[in-house]
Protein backbone atom coordinates (compact mmCIF):
# COMPACT_ATOMS: atom_id res chain seq x y z
CA UNK A 1 0.00 0.00 0.00
CA UNK A 2 1.33 3.13 -1.09
CA UNK A 3 1.03 6.79 0.05
CA UNK A 4 -2.81 7.49 1.22
CA UNK A 5 -4.61 9.93 -0.83
CA UNK A 6 -6.74 11.86 1.38
CA UNK A 7 -8.31 14.77 -1.44
CA UNK A 8 -9.68 14.01 -4.80
CA UNK A 9 -9.96 16.93 -6.65
CA UNK A 10 -12.62 17.64 -9.87
CA UNK A 11 -10.62 19.45 -11.78
CA UNK A 12 -7.61 17.13 -11.62
CA UNK A 13 -9.51 14.33 -13.38
CA UNK A 14 -11.07 14.21 -16.27
CA UNK A 15 -14.07 11.65 -18.30
CA UNK A 16 -12.75 8.81 -20.74
CA UNK A 17 -15.03 7.97 -22.92
CA UNK A 18 -15.22 3.75 -21.97
CA UNK A 19 -17.67 2.83 -24.60
CA UNK A 20 -19.72 4.76 -27.44
CA UNK A 21 -21.75 7.79 -25.38
CA UNK A 22 -20.69 6.04 -21.91
CA UNK A 23 -18.04 8.75 -20.14
CA UNK A 24 -16.33 7.66 -16.87
CA UNK A 25 -14.06 9.53 -14.45
CA UNK A 26 -12.73 8.33 -11.27
CA UNK A 27 -13.30 10.12 -8.40
CA UNK A 28 -11.58 8.71 -5.70
CA UNK A 29 -9.75 5.16 -4.41
CA UNK A 30 -7.75 3.11 -2.63
CA UNK A 31 -6.10 -0.43 -2.40
CA UNK A 32 -9.55 -0.97 -1.24
CA UNK A 33 -12.46 0.83 -2.32
CA UNK A 34 -13.23 3.00 -5.57
CA UNK A 35 -16.15 5.75 -6.86
CA UNK A 36 -16.55 6.51 -10.60
CA UNK A 37 -18.50 9.07 -11.33
CA UNK A 38 -20.20 8.13 -14.69
CA UNK A 39 -22.39 9.99 -17.63
CA UNK A 40 -24.98 7.95 -20.41
CA UNK A 41 -25.98 9.69 -23.42
CA UNK A 42 -29.50 7.85 -24.39
CA UNK A 43 -29.13 4.90 -26.03
CA UNK A 44 -25.61 4.26 -24.19
CA UNK A 45 -24.93 0.66 -23.32
CA UNK A 46 -22.64 -0.49 -20.50
CA UNK A 47 -22.07 -3.87 -22.18
CA UNK A 48 -22.84 -7.12 -20.19
CA UNK A 49 -19.56 -8.69 -17.87
CA UNK A 50 -18.27 -9.31 -14.85
CA UNK A 51 -15.70 -9.05 -12.11
CA UNK A 52 -14.49 -10.25 -9.33
CA UNK A 53 -15.20 -6.63 -7.35
CA UNK A 54 -18.18 -6.00 -5.26
CA UNK A 55 -20.30 -3.54 -6.74
CA UNK A 56 -23.02 -0.80 -5.85
CA UNK A 57 -24.64 1.71 -8.00
CA UNK A 58 -26.26 5.01 -7.38
CA UNK A 59 -28.31 6.52 -9.91
CA UNK A 60 -27.65 10.44 -10.01
CA UNK A 61 -30.21 11.25 -13.14
CA UNK A 62 -31.70 9.53 -15.86
CA UNK A 63 -33.46 6.13 -16.50
CA UNK A 64 -31.74 3.24 -16.93
CA UNK A 65 -32.18 -0.62 -18.27
CA UNK A 66 -30.26 -2.45 -15.65
CA UNK A 67 -29.51 -6.50 -16.36
CA UNK A 68 -28.28 -8.17 -13.14
CA UNK A 69 -28.24 -12.09 -13.97
CA UNK A 70 -30.75 -12.18 -16.34
CA UNK A 71 -32.66 -9.79 -13.92
CA UNK A 72 -34.10 -6.51 -15.84
CA UNK A 73 -35.32 -3.76 -13.98
CA UNK A 74 -35.94 0.45 -14.94
CA UNK A 75 -34.34 2.06 -12.17
CA UNK A 76 -34.14 6.32 -12.06
CA UNK A 77 -33.11 9.48 -9.71
CA UNK A 78 -32.29 7.67 -6.14
CA UNK A 79 -32.40 4.17 -6.87
CA UNK A 80 -28.88 1.71 -6.93
CA UNK A 81 -28.07 -1.46 -7.16
CA UNK A 82 -25.78 -4.11 -5.65
CA UNK A 83 -23.54 -6.32 -8.09
CA UNK A 84 -22.03 -9.53 -5.96
CA UNK A 85 -18.29 -10.37 -7.63
CA UNK A 86 -19.02 -12.53 -11.08
CA UNK A 87 -22.44 -11.63 -11.88
CA UNK A 88 -23.05 -10.66 -15.23
CA UNK A 89 -24.72 -7.49 -15.26
CA UNK A 90 -24.91 -4.46 -17.83
CA UNK A 91 -27.15 -1.03 -18.35
CA UNK A 92 -28.98 0.63 -21.01
CA UNK A 93 -29.78 4.02 -20.74
CA UNK A 94 -33.21 5.09 -21.39
CA UNK A 95 -32.76 9.06 -20.67
CA UNK A 96 -29.44 10.76 -20.55
CA UNK A 97 -27.82 10.29 -16.99
CA UNK A 98 -25.43 9.72 -14.27
CA UNK A 99 -24.65 7.33 -11.84
CA UNK A 100 -21.80 6.71 -9.24
CA UNK A 101 -20.25 3.12 -9.29
CA UNK A 102 -18.47 2.10 -5.72
CA UNK A 103 -16.29 -1.06 -5.93
CA UNK A 104 -14.48 -3.21 -3.53
CA UNK A 105 -11.48 -3.76 -3.77
CA UNK A 106 -10.71 -0.81 -6.41
CA UNK A 107 -10.43 -1.14 -10.06
CA UNK A 108 -6.90 -1.19 -10.52
CA UNK A 109 -7.79 -1.93 -14.15
CA UNK A 110 -9.29 1.75 -14.29
CA UNK A 111 -6.19 3.41 -13.29
CA UNK A 112 -3.54 4.69 -15.13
Amino acid sequence: MGKIQHYFLDKDYEYEEVDPGVFRKVVAHNDNLMICHLHFLKGAEGKLHEHFHDQCTYIISGKFEFNIGGEKQIIGPGDSTYKEPHIVHGAVCLEEGELLDIFTPERKDFLK
